[in-house]
């Protein structure tokens, strides 16, 4: 299959020009070859020499097996690789999801990324990755499927957008590298995806779209120019690298017309170049595309393996073992690709932190089959291993803390506990009919939501609801409490809403991954609108109840137009995607134990045309074309430049106490200029002949076959008749891209450098302080927020580059900190492929939200 070869387009924009449909249109990805060999920058030297050492001892196909995934329900994890039994080597086991381990039992059901962006907090990602990636560990799990930043969260309806963090790109940067250092600490490899621009979930697989009846031929291409690319989408990306994140997943989706698993722009360049990426790139479960042009372009390994599940078919395997022994791949590549993958093992400690497998993604039954899509090798397949220990206590503190208070008339809230008739109205406040995990996948909207859909789930050990909790609230006073759960039982809502003294509602919103279609939702959702006629319910509580609170449980932003003035709401939270402790975490806050500190990591609009990027919901082709015509405007970027006035700003959250700003200062540190990498690389390291023989690579006759299993092995001496004479590509190529096999020293990016990039980026320029008081008789949390004018006339107006959550007590001040690096205060330059500062004048901004920015100064930018 021959690479698309063209000009990267966008990188011919100058960034005063408007970005039209007709630039971005069939937008294409430049070559870029060789693959960057790693080189143990970045803290990974021992990791590194430790890879060589166990690599130079491979054979071939044991290489082939490291790389190649043995199939779709091939063994017992969502993704196996095949073994080395010779040197101890296990099969590597990759498993779901960025909120717990799926299909496994006795794991937690852990808050979503979404939802504890709103907290703000660095310690807290970091402790909720380390116990995710405890109970990873604990399972038998090598890589964990997760953290997320792809989506980034372009459009408010993005099916997956809850999975991932944040639309703003340093939010999203500094709450992935917090959580990747958590995970990896444990001794499990963090999987950062989905590598990128992937932001919806219609078109992104070709065969999914025509299953859903729309007439397409390939995955959708996600168009967009240099300057957006490195600002936004890359940004986060570049902090988990240089955070030290083990593997990367690309994406099912096209980066300008051309796949994300073999585009060498983006892997090649952007992520092993730019970025100094030292681990390794594994496909999404069917985002390979060939053979050979997935390897020259970067990819280290492929999952689940099979070309489709459970086909036997592989692009690698077989057939990478006869692309090695007829020369169209260098031995370099596959040795580098082999060496990145045990790289991450050794980085993060795998070699000591090691448990076996001890469960089963297909059945939760003590025996069963080891293989068991085709029902081989009956035995032992879960050991049923509790996994839990003392998180449940931690994922409360998280929900809890991410809780954003969004209204509060005359301190409606919180709530004592004595409230003469306390009444609970909504589906959502409920436990699920069927149970937690009633539907598959948690594919359906099924009692309280507290995860969305797809493979970013978790089975719940247990889910609290919030019923349940606010019961146990009110009888602790043997009080009055009544609940009405269904939302359309009108007459009955009524007739116990005008008894009560408070009222709480809760509704919510769900969407997620593309393979489930819930009520016409195929991921992304249809509207932003409250499901279950959640406003109807609002508005027959509130027309007899003049204390309602509504708590709103959703996977992002949701119009709250009809309601959110209303004055007989006196109080509106955001809990977002709970995980299983849900009802406790909402009492604490409902019930004044925990003192709301949450801020929004989105805006709430009062429409969806509001946020001028919406998904595309039917094809503009056979091959769909998104063109990214925003450029770096979205979210609070897109109601800033167009004088939107947002019904809830980005940042904004509410406290039980109130608190002052005052006294900025700018300290100026002093640093050299800027100066780009320059150099070479050393040659591509070759580490150990082999034999071009393949009499020597016959399958092995003391081997048992396992049907559909993908094995490394030939079945003829011939090699033609030994590859797959199908549609999915020859090991053998008619077109190899100039310089893609060359394992010479390179030139090095001159934005590069080190992992993340140009380690001067990372120069502490100012150091900005001030003083925050606390004006109130409760100790509460504020989130301090920094933001940027970086000046320019295609610039946002302001840019979030800092923040930090302070527990301040009743009239008490603390200073507040925060650092601006030179990233901080830089513009991508298509010109030069480089960061600099522009001339323009910056100035800083400190707040509470990006819309109350309450103190500024500007910056002194002679000499940088």
């Amino acid at each position: 299959m021959k690479l698309r070869s063209a000009l990267f387009l966008a990188a011919t924009l100058v960034r005063s020009q408007v970005i039209s449909n007709e630039t971005l249109d069939n937008a294409t990805s430049p070559p870029k070859y060789p693959t960057p060999w790693i080189d143990g920058s970045g803290g990974w030297a021992e990791a590194y020499r430790k890879a060589q050492d166990f690599v130079s001892q491979l054979t071939l196909v044991e290489k082939v097996n490291i790389s190649t995934g043995v199939g779709w329900e091939g063994e017992a994890c969502v993704g196996n690789v095949g073994a080395v039994p010779r040197l101890g080597l296990h099969s590597l086991c990759l498993q779901d999801s960025p909120l717990g381990i799926r299909f496994a039992d006795r794991v937690s059901a852990f808050t979503a990324g979404g939802t504890v962006a709103a907290a703000w907090d660095r310690g807290l990602w970091y402790q909720r990755g380390y116990d995710m990636g405890t109970e990873f560990r604990m399972k038998g799990v090598d890589v964990m499927l997760g953290p997320v930043v792809g989506p980034l969260g372009r459009m408010p309806a993005g099916g997956r957008n809850w999975e991932g963090f944040s639309p703003d790109p340093v939010l999203s940067g500094i709450a992935v590298a917090e959580t990747i250092r958590g995970i990896q600490d444990t001794g499990v490899i963090a999987c950062t995806k989905h590598f990128i621009a992937n932001e919806q979930e219609h078109f992104r697989q070709g065969p999914e779209g025509r299953g859903y009846g729309y007439n397409i031929t390939e995955s959708l291409s996600s168009n967009l120019d240099d300057v957006t690319m490195h600002e936004l989408y890359l940004w986060p990306f570049a902090d988990a690298v240089r955070a030290g994140t083990g593997a990367i997943m690309c994406s099912y989706n096209q980066i300008n017309n051309s796949y994300g698993c073999q585009n060498s722009y983006i892997q090649n360049y952007l992520l092993k170049g730019e970025l100094g990426f030292q681990g390794f790139i594994l496909s999404d479960w069917q985002a390979q595309h060939a053979g050979v042009s997935s390897t020259l372009a970067g990819l280290d390994m492929t999952m689940p393996g099979d070309t489709s599940f459970n086909t036997g078919l592989s692009y690698w395997g077989t057939n990478l073992t006869i692309s090695m022994l007829n020369g169209t791949i260098p031995e370099w590549r596959l040795d580098d690709m082999v060496t990145r993958i045990m790289a991450a093992y050794y980085y993060v400690g795998r070699d000591t932190a090691h448990t076996p497998t001890n469960f089963n993604s297909w059945n939760k039954a003590t025996y069963g089959y080891q293989h068991p899509f085709v029902g081989f090798n009956y035995g032992l397949i879960n050991e049923h291993v509790d996994v839990r220990e003392g998180h449940g206590a931690r994922i409360r503190d998280a929900a809890a803390r991410s809780t954003v208070l969004l209204k509060n008339v005359n301190g409606a809230l919180p709530l004592t506990g004595k409230e003469s008739f306390t009444a609970v109205f909504g589906n959502d406040a409920e436990d699920a009919p069927y149970g937690p995990n009633g539907c598959p996948n948690r594919g359906c909207r099924n009692g309280t939501l507290a995860m969305g859909w797809g493979s970013g789930t978790a089975d719940f050990p247990y889910l609290v609801s919030p019923l349940t909790a606010i019961q146990n609230e009110v009888l602790k006073n043997y009080g009055i409490i009544v609940s009405v759960t269904d939302d359309y039982a009108y007459g009955e809502i009524i007739a116990e809403a005008s008894q009560a003294s408070v009222a709480i509602v809760f509704v919510n919103a769900d969407s997620g991954e593309g393979f489930i279609n819930y009520d016409g939702n195929e991921g992304d959702r249809r509207n932003l609108t409250l499901w279950g006629g959640g406003d109807a319910l609002i508005q027959n509580v509130t027309a007899v109840c003049n204390n309602t609170i509504v708590v709103m449980h959703t996977v992002g932003p949701v119009l709250v137009n009809s309601f959110y003035e209303n004055p007989n709401v006196t109080a509106i939270l955001w809990a977002g995607l709970p995980g299983e402790q849900s009802g406790n975490a909402i009492a604490d806050i409902l019930y004044g134990r925990v003192n709301p500190g949450g801020k929004l990591p989105f805006t709430i609009g009062s429409s969806r045309e509001d946020y001028q990027t919406d998904v595309m919901y039917e094809p503009n082709g056979l091959v769909p074309q998104q063109n990214f015509e925003e450029g770096v405007f979205i979210d609070y970027r897109a109601f800033d430049k167009a004088d939107i006035e947002p019904v809830f700003e980005f940042g904004f959250g509410l406290s039980y106490t109130t608190f002052s700003y005052s006294g900025l200062n700018v300290q100026k540190h002093q640093v050299g200029p800027y100066t780009p990498t320059t150099g070479t690389t050393k040659a591509a390291p070759v580490l150990g002949n082999f034999s071009t023989d393949p009499s020597e690579y016959q399958f092995p006759e003391n081997v048992t076959r396992v049907p559909l299993y993908i094995y490394p092995y030939l079945n003829s001496t011939d090699l033609e008749e030994s590859y797959n004479h199908t549609d999915y590509g020859s090991p053998i190529s008619d077109y190899i891209p100039e310089g893609a096999t060359d394992g010479s020293p390179q030139p090095r990016v001159p934005a590069g450098g080190a992992p993340g990039g140009n380690p001067q980026l990372y120069d502490v320029l100012f150091t900005v302080t001030a003083t925050i008081t606390n004006n109130g008789t409760l100790t509460g949390e504020e989130i301090v927020q920094l933001y940027v004018s970086l000046g320019g006339p295609n610039d946002p107006r302001v840019v979030l580059r800092n923040f930090d959550r302070l527990s301040i007590g009743p009239g008490q001040s603390v200073t507040f900190s925060a650092d601006l690096t030179r990233r901080d205060l830089s513009n991508w330059d298509t010109v030069s492929q480089n960061w600099v500062i522009t001339d323009y004048p910056k100035t800083v901004h400190v707040g509470s939200s990006s819309r109350n920015l309450l103190l500024e100064d500007t910056l002194d930018l002679g000499g940088y």
